[in-house]
């Protein structure tokens, strides 16, 4: 019996009890990123029947749950875990995890438009300001490709800012959030996190 103040336990070789109860081990958490393809839902299951992100991962006992949404119709990162703290730490408004988006919009968003960009948009749940807000691409007079960067994650904050804008979202795509990045993870697959993946997220909450 090691009772000695600082003696530590093996898991795999000790027994370790509490007031005559045995202690088991605390199951490892699991943290997956998924590249959400658009025409999925970010739920459990969905009462109309569509697809939803838990089908792309079937392979995957544990019970995890997707950390925010995406829109049925927005593709790209999206993590999730059975960790419930990260995943409320996350998501807690305080925090201001930032959101990098690649959205194509409608119509020419020249580079003396991107002042009255940054300057944010009122919708009906209070103003939206980006982070930041740049051109990657155009596509002639009919659509741009912008990188925008929130923080908030409000519901379609995104598609309601660009079209308060004038510029609606043809499409929308999540390429990093907080620490994350999606990178080359083809659509519709999903990867464990990398050790230093994980790192990041322990050391963002401290």
């Amino acid at each position: 019996m090691r009772t000695e103040p600082g003696a530590q336990a093996d898991p795999a070789r000790d027994t370790i009890t509490l007031d005559g109860r045995r202690l088991e081990a605390a199951a490892p958490r699991t943290y997956l990123l998924l590249n959400k393809p658009r025409g999925y839902v970010t739920s459990r299951t969905d009462p109309g029947g569509r697809p939803v992100v838990l089908d792309l991962i079937r392979h995957v006992r544990a019970r995890v749950f997707p950390v925010g949404r995406l829109d049925y119709d927005t593709e790209g990162l999206l993590l999730l875990t059975d960790d419930g703290p990260l995943a409320n730490y996350l998501l807690h408004p305080r925090y201001e995890i930032p959101r990098v988006y690649e959205a194509e919009v409608e119509g020419h968003v020249r580079d003396a438009d991107l002042a009255r960009w940054r300057r944010g948009v009122v919708l009906d749940d209070g103003v939206a300001v980006p982070r930041s807000v740049r051109v990657l691409r155009r596509a002639g007079a009919t659509a741009t490709w912008l990188e925008l960067t929130f923080a908030e994650g409000r519901n379609r904050e995104v598609r309601r800012y660009a079209q308060g804008l004038g510029h609606p979202v043809r499409r929308l795509r999540r390429i990093a959030f907080g620490p994350l990045r999606l990178g080359d993870l083809a659509s519709g697959h999903s990867r464990p996190l990398r050790p230093a993946e994980l790192a990041d997220l322990n050391r963002l909450r401290g």
